[in-house]
């Protein structure tokens, strides 16, 4: 009777400091980042091609960090990788180390648009303690209808045609055969 008492505080006090943990703001962030990093060990999955939603609209102005514009009228034509994300989310703290080794491989290939409403100086600190070489915009206008951003992490990859082949909400393996192997298609 007195080990199975032993044995319930125990658990009791294991359960109280997890519990504990997740609430202290210093802690918090750290574990939940880990927890996710877990999860963005998968791959996103391809949408199939009869559920896949189609960018017609491609008016939308996003600002960089030195001022400049993108009209992604621009990218029009293009395969196209949009990441919503911000510097405070644990999923997109996760899935960051894998969007930076695809952009090393792929950006001279297919545009990328980070996509943050954070200010740029918070971004920028956040980009150089990572050594992350990606830009990353300021929306100016709302985004296109079919980018119906909930929650964040929220990514898209858009064919040339405009259809949106990956649509993925929450973290992922972004560095992944698959999503190599789909972008490489896309690219043929």
């Amino acid at each position: 009777m007195l080990r199975r008492r032993k044995k319930n505080s125990l658990k009791n006090l294991i359960y109280l400091v997890i519990i504990a943990i997740l609430i202290i703001p210093q802690t918090r962030q750290p574990i939940q980042t880990l927890l996710h990093k877990g999860l963005a060990l998968f791959s996103p999955s391809i949408v199939s091609h009869e559920k896949q939603s189609v960018l017609t609209d491609y008016n939308w102005k996003l600002k960089d960090d030195q001022g400049g514009t993108l009209n992604f009228e621009q990218v029009k034509g293009r395969v196209v990788l949009v990441n919503f994300w911000a510097t405070w989310c644990p999923p997109c703290i996760a899935e960051m180390p894998s969007m930076q080794l695809l952009y090393n491989d792929y950006k001279d290939k297919i545009e990328f648009v980070f996509v943050s409403n954070e200010d740029h100086s918070t971004i920028n600190q956040f980009l150089n303690k990572n050594n992350y070489t990606f830009k990353v915009y300021n929306p100016l206008t709302k985004y296109p209808e079919p980018f119906d951003v909930t929650s964040i992490p929220r990514t898209f990859l858009i064919d040339t045609q405009g259809h949106i082949i990956i649509d993925k909400n929450g973290a992922a393996n972004w560095n992944s055969d698959t999503v190599r192997s789909a972008i490489d298609d896309l690219l043929k």
